[in-house]
């Protein structure tokens, strides 16, 4: 087999780039570890920013994000009994989020690869990575009981943070910056309506929560707990009671319970490595940088990579130009780190800390939190960074 761009992974990053791709006329197979329907059914991030949204609408695979994404138009922060809106599309002059959840662009992205007639190999087996630095790599795999291998001029490593991809490059190339945090979020999905038509992050006494949602009818609800804890210490009574305690109000109508029909407990760490690229391999989304899920960054960024990545490719196959491609980690890496801080700084001063100096560090976060709800400049820059910042 030979391709002009091999994609490892068929999560957002993978299956975008490749429609990218495909509107370019340049051919691309993308490889995914995992069957089609646990790539579709997996629960991730659902909040994409308006560039998400708008690449997607390019793509031609918007028609039911448009019909049935949720478009945000603010959100809540709350402490101290009281919860305050962040207007994000007055700050920003007109900028908005839509929740949409990731299995289901995956989905739309999926459906409609198929339909185009272009390949998708699910539960590829022993995938391993050859001649990164020549002018042929080249990607071995298991697919059935067969042996295969695929030629290409390039390498899209869009397998996530455990993936083959990274580490197929040499001992040495990368640079590594990785923050460890101390907690956990346990996340659960039910079949409740939400409290509010817009999320509300709330900073409390027994730890972070906060009250997201996937529909009308369906709740995404999240609780900061101990890193060590196990899903068999949270009864379906355990997780309510504590997700009432932080999030209802005395003078606001509270949660409303309902049917657990998912949960977990997710460790997280900042993570990027340096340069995103060697030889004939690109790195994109979860290969290259990880994020707290607390600032809604982690697909988009996906979905930003491939986007400077698909148009480098273009410029390399159409005009013959190379220089896109040379700069395509620097590129990158510049909405990499304003999404890294920003997603460490909700993190700070959402999450109570273990080690809390006294409580100093409580009452810094309390101050912020009055800054960012009492000065304008302070909300335009958290809904400036939320929404998607369009140049950095």
């Amino acid at each position: 087999m030979h391709t002009q761009v091999a994609i490892i992974g068929a999560g957002p990053a993978g299956l975008a780039l490749a429609h990218v791709l495909h509107q370019h006329g340049i051919a691309s197979v993308v490889l995914e570890h995992r069957d089609r329907a646990y790539v579709e059914g997996r629960v991730r991030a659902g909040v994409l920013e308006q560039g998400t949204v708008d690449l997607l609408h390019e793509l031609g695979v918007g028609e039911r994000l448009r019909r049935e994404g949720l478009v945000h138009h603010g959100f809540y922060l709350q402490f101290e009994g009281e919860r305050h809106r962040i207007d994000m599309h007055e700050l920003t002059g007109g900028s908005a989020i839509t929740v949409y959840g990731q299995q289901e662009v995956v989905k739309d992205l999926i459906a409609t690869r198929l339909e185009q007639g272009e390949p998708i190999l699910f539960e590829v087996a022993d995938v391993t990575l050859h001649g990164l630095d020549g002018d042929r790599p080249r990607v071995r795999f298991r697919h059935g009981d067969e042996a295969r291998e695929l030629t290409c001029d390039y390498i899209a490593g869009c397998d996530g943070f455990h993936g083959v991809c990274r580490p197929s490059i040499p001992a040495g190339a990368l640079t590594v910056y990785q923050k460890i945090y101390p907690f956990a979020w346990l996340g659960i999905l039910a079949q409740a309506a939400p409290a509010s038509a817009e999320l509300i992050y709330a900073y409390h006494e027994r730890g972070f929560a906060l009250q997201s949602m996937r529909s009308p009818t369906v709740s995404r609800l999240y609780l900061q707990c101990p890193l060590d804890d196990q899903i068999a210490q949270w009864s379906d009574d355990r997780i309510w009671s504590e997700l009432h305690a932080r999030l209802d109000l005395a003078d606001g109508p509270p949660l409303n319970d309902g049917p657990i029909i998912e949960r977990g407990i997710t460790a997280f760490r900042s993570f990027v490595v340096e340069p995103m690229q060697y030889g004939r391999l690109f790195l994109a989304g979860d290969a290259a940088h990880t994020v707290p899920p607390t600032g809604a960054k982690g697909m988009n960024l996906a979905i930003a990579d491939v986007r400077v990545l698909g148009a480098a490719l273009a410029a390399h196959y159409h005009a013959g130009r190379n220089d896109l491609l040379a700069a395509y980690s620097a590129t990158c890496l510049r909405r990499v780190w304003r999404a890294e801080h920003f997603s460490w700084y909700m993190t700070s001063m959402l999450h109570r800390f273990g080690e809390d100096d006294g409580g100093f560090q409580h009452q810094l976060q309390l101050s912020q939190l009055r800054y960012t709800v009492g000065s304008r400049a302070a909300a335009t820059s958290i809904a400036e960074n939320y929404t998607g910042i369009v140049r950095v």
